[in-house]
């Protein structure tokens, strides 16, 4: 049966156990891939996952590895997690978090700051160790805004 945590005392260890998005944003701006399972499996969507395909996928450890290494083409990242909903069965749990990322590009005209605002909707798994891991993610790029930024 599956139950949607409630935010009270008694229960923020489950809820802390599942709260990976948040450890996601600090190894994402170190470009770490260091919290999902070996098999994981990431989807990208510019848009409605429901009426768009996947702009990127990436399945296994490795791929995701050389995916976050691909971040390393801005000078700084900053993720910024919004509110999130999650829903515990067991040793599995699925989410939804809102999240602002933003990504600082320097180049010769100055710097550049792109925001995405983002959606993760994630599929949890706790390992034999009870160690929370990413199994599956569509993150959902619902806008982005470019612009310079001041120096």
């Amino acid at each position: 049966m599956s139950e949607e945590i409630p935010s009270t005392p008694e229960r923020l260890p489950d809820r802390d156990g599942c709260q990976l998005v948040d450890a996601y944003a600090h190894h994402a701006d170190r470009r770490e891939p260091a919290l999902f399972t070996e098999d994981a499996h990431v989807a990208m969507y510019e848009g409605d996952p429901a009426t768009t395909a996947p702009s990127a996928e990436f399945n296994g450890w490795d791929i995701l590895a050389e995916a976050f290494a691909g971040l390393g083409q801005y000078m700084a990242t900053t993720h910024f997690n919004g509110q999130s909903r999650l829903t515990l069965d067991g040793d599995r749990a699925a989410g939804e978090t809102y999240c602002l990322a933003h990504h600082l590009t320097v180049h010769d005209e100055g710097r550049t700051l792109m925001v995405m605002a983002l959606r993760y909707v994630d599929v949890f798994v706790r390992g034999g160790e009870g160690t929370w891991r990413f199994e599956d993610r569509a993150l959902i790029i619902d806008w982005v805004d470019t612009r310079a930024s001041q120096s």
